[in-house]
């Protein structure tokens, strides 16, 4: 946490509070992985593709929520004197921006029906509805992860998993297609905001001006932690699309289920980095908060591998059974990877918290080198070790940049671009 003097009780319902965002991610994953599974098995394959290519498609918008929220969260835990200044602006802009990105997906919705193949103009319409308040929500949590909210925090993420399994299922075995799924997902989305909503009710008025922190400073900074954030979800993806190109249908579906493996090694840390975010943007306690919160998700990967090399008959239950067994001794390997995405998601963040503007080419040069190397491979072993050799490398990069950086004890950020 930041580094302040504070009672012994304080720091006791921090770190209490803590633990309840760890168990909220935990169950909101759990309960979003476990209505996909639920509606796999009750629309049928043909219109659950069409839901899933919805999904990616909502993943890809929501990078603009993940802007918003970096946006305030970092600057609240900053400039502690205009709190309430960021929290009206911040807010303002996230209604008009959710509205934007609605409208926009309306005028594109003959777009998106073709290129998602999904044979349903409502379909489509709902995505582009459902937009509004997964975007809408990334201001609301950004206020409350700067202000250390914690316990609010951990209501709104138990509130984006349990009410989307509960209505999403209701609405799927009533009329089990793609558009029941998704209107399922999208009304899922207005819960975490009725509880920002709620938690954010007495708002306060700010005392002085901060132009500093106007919409238009925080437009431009959240379209550049967006950015970041694109970067960052293709290449944690770009593997999996490489897979479709150079690997036979089979392998790319054994590749499919590793991937399982790693995707579980890269949800589990989560609430490590909305923890260590605020602490991170804070120059005084940067490095220690990176340090910290490095080492959490190592030993936790670490406890993950050693699982899936000695556990990985259990583990093949999870990942897609016998039909998928040829994987099982590359298990460990992608669970290595799943830590080294986890790692690297956490130097994303440091990235954003600190505002780097140079280092993100890093992160889009390990794409291009991703998929420049793994396209001259052919074989799962072949693939899966590019992709967490290029990764790693991005991530020792990033640490030793991350780590230099800290150690400079600023109290306001240097002019112009950093690395």
């Amino acid at each position: 946490m930041r580094v302040v003097t504070a009672p012994d009780s304080v720091r006791t319902s921090r770190t209490f509070d803590g633990s309840a965002v760890a168990v909220a991610t935990s169950v909101m994953n759990v309960a979003t992985y476990g209505f996909t599974m639920l509606a796999a098995r009750i629309i049928g394959p043909s219109q659950y593709g069409a839901f899933v290519a919805c999904l990616g498609l909502l993943i890809v918008i929501q990078v603009v929520a993940y802007g918003l929220q970096a946006t305030a969260a970092r600057r609240i835990a900053v400039d502690q004197h205009h709190v309430a200044s960021i929290e009206k602006a911040i807010l303002g802009l996230s209604v008009r921006v959710s509205l934007g990105v609605g409208l926009l997906l309306l005028i594109l919705v003959p777009a998106i029906n073709a290129l998602l193949r999904l044979d349903s103009l409502l379909t489509a319409t709902v995505v582009a509805v459902a937009a509004v308040p997964l975007t809408m929500a990334g201001g609301q949590a950004g206020i409350l992860q700067g202000e250390r909210r914690w316990g609010a925090l951990a209501a709104f993420y138990l509130a984006g998993g349990i009410p989307r399994l509960v209505v999403g299922t209701a609405l799927v075995l009533w009329r089990p297609d793609a558009t029941s799924a998704l209107l399922g997902v999208g009304i899922g989305f207005l819960f975490p905001l009725l509880v920002g909503w709620w938690a954010l009710r007495h708002r306060r008025t700010p005392e002085i001006a901060a132009p500093e922190h106007s919409a238009r400073a925080m437009l431009v900074e959240s379209a550049h932690n967006a950015q970041v954030l694109l970067a960052y979800f293709a290449l944690s993806s770009v593997d999996i699309v490489l897979a479709r190109q150079v690997l036979d249908e089979h392998d790319a579906g054994l590749y499919a289920a590793g991937l399982i493996m790693a995707k579980v090694m890269l949800f589990l840390p989560q609430f490590v980095v909305v923890i260590a975010f605020p602490d991170m943007a804070t120059p005084e306690s940067r490095q220690r908060a990176l340090v910290r919160s490095l080492s959490v998700v190592a030993a936790l990967g670490v406890v993950v591998v050693v699982a899936a090399e000695v556990l990985s008959g259990v583990a093949m239950v999870f990942v897609g059974g016998s039909d998928f067994g040829e994987v099982e001794r590359l298990l460990w390997v992608f669970a290595v990877l799943g830590t080294v995405l986890a790692m690297l998601q956490l130097q994303v963040y440091a990235v954003l918290a600190r505002q780097g503007r140079l280092t993100v080419l890093l992160v889009w040069a390990a794409l291009a080198a991703v998929a420049l190397l793994g396209s001259r491979v052919h074989t799962l072993e072949g693939l899966v070790s590019v992709v967490v050799a290029v990764d790693a490398a991005l991530l020792v990069v990033l640490t030793v940049v991350s780590l230099r950086i800290a150690r400079r004890v600023e109290p306001t950020p240097a002019p112009g671009p950093v690395a």
